[in-house]
């Protein structure tokens, strides 16, 4: 196996277009463990965590690209706004897988289970993707991954990073597993309030073969708020009855499956669970907000 370095985004660029079937790698957490177990076994890699371009992040005209180097302990240290997305990070592994693993390397592996993706899905991040020549595109995170581990990156481009417009409104990211801690998502589910919209988002993770959106349950969040009144007075009540029936809508939006891990009809409740905790975790903190 050959292991290329690059020190420049252009450098990395030219050897995945020379060698489109080299394998990047940034922190390893996920690869490693693929090519330890002899389950991959790639011609090359191209160890990319060198290149500086990729661990940047930058406000623009209202929106926030954060690059595909950028690592968890690096969103946890440095980006208190993004509230789910810190949430999200600090659930990863260890301190010390934290320290390598990064946002970019859950986009390219684009597991169902990957903490970060139901936090882009609900902020609605496109994805920027890269080729030789610096040629970029962006898709909406819903067509990037196209299947459990599958993405729809070319052969010969590289993941730059992840750009979303920036929202006014609380969120939060929650997930169930077998214990505590250093444990892969049984059920995750990120809620992201848009004030302005107004509009409420949720994305589910680990109960389908991508990262699904709860459509249904977003509309009716958004006119249940509406007719109670929430969006204009934050101490207005939303009724508990209301807050019960969005958990269902949000569950129906699951298409889990049995595992070793778990049962489809435990994932299904558990998105119910989720959901109906961090909407009200939600109604609670744009009070805190107002009383501030």
């Amino acid at each position: 196996m050959d292991v290329l370095l690059p020190r420049s985004l252009d450098e990395a660029l030219e050897m995945k277009a020379s060698v489109p079937a080299a394998v990047p790698i940034a922190g390893g957490t996920d690869l490693m463990v693929e090519l330890n177990f002899d389950r991959k076994r790639p011609e090359a890699i191209i160890e990319i965590s060198r290149v500086p371009e990729l661990k940047v992040w930058r406000r623009e005209n209202g929106t926030f690209f954060l690059g595909a180097g950028v690592t968890y302990s690096q969103v946890v240290r440095d980006l208190p706004q993004f509230r789910p997305l810190i949430e999200a990070s600090r659930t990863v592994g260890s301190p010390q897988i934290r320290n390598r693993a990064t946002v970019g390397g859950n986009l390219g592996t684009a597991s169902p289970a990957g903490d970060a993706l139901p936090v882009l899905s609900a902020y609605d991040a496109e994805v920027v993707i890269v080729k030789a020549g610096r040629r970029t595109r962006r898709l909406p995170f819903a067509q990037f991954m196209t299947g459990p581990k599958k993405n729809a990156l070319a052969p010969d481009e590289l993941i730059l990073g992840a750009q979303w417009r920036i929202v006014r409104g609380p969120g939060s990211f929650s997930k169930i597993g077998t214990r505590n801690a250093m444990v892969i998502a049984l059920a995750s589910l990120c809620l992201v309030v848009d004030e302005d919209a107004p509009t409420v988002r949720v994305a589910l993770g680990s109960v389908g073969p991508t990262i699904l959106r709860a459509r249904d349950a977003e509309a009716f969040a958004a006119q249940a708020m509406d007719r109670a009144g929430v969006w204009k007075d934050p101490f207005a009540s939303l009724p508990a009855k209301v807050i019960e029936e969005f958990g269902e809508h949000v569950a129906a939006a699951a298409r889990p499956i049995d595992d070793v891990r778990g049962t489809a009809a435990y994932r299904g409740h558990a998105c119910a669970v989720l959901a109906r905790r961090a909407l009200r975790w939600a109604l609670d903190d744009r009070k805190l907000t107002v009383t501030r």
